[in-house]
């Protein structure tokens, strides 16, 4: 029997601190979160009832959905992030424009190149 009770005092344990950590700070009732978590932790039995009884505040349904409430209660206060650029063009065109990119910076190359060569033999000329 002692056994059950330890085991049912553990499992009360463990399952008010991930309801504690998963909370958001305005869920907390009563003290701080981290006061929360050392007063479970400390006297778990004791705890855990207080927090289900007095410490967390309940939804509307009765049933926690920290997840949820956060986005619907901060969506305007964070930023929205930025969608990645959907690209419409169909494959053969998107290595059309690959092709035509690669000769551009081949074209480059042989241009500095030839810049080099012309430089080199003016040095030589006029030296």
């Amino acid at each position: 029997m002692g056994v059950v009770f330890s085991v049912l005092v553990l499992a009360l344990m463990i399952g008010a601190l991930i309801d504690i950590i998963t909370r958001t700070d305005d869920q907390v009732k009563h003290l701080p979160k981290v006061l929360w978590i050392i007063l479970v932790v400390i006297v778990p039995l004791v705890g855990g009832v207080l927090w289900f009884v007095i410490g967390r505040e309940y939804g509307d349904s009765g049933v926690s959905m920290p997840r949820m409430r956060r986005e619907r209660t901060t969506p305007s206060a964070t930023p929205a992030a930025p969608t990645a650029p959907v690209d419409t063009r169909s494959t053969e065109q998107q290595i059309a424009d690959l092709d035509r990119e690669i000769e551009e910076w081949r074209l480059r190359a042989e241009i500095e190149k030839r810049k080099r060569e012309n430089g080199e033999a003016g040095e030589a000329a006029d030296g």
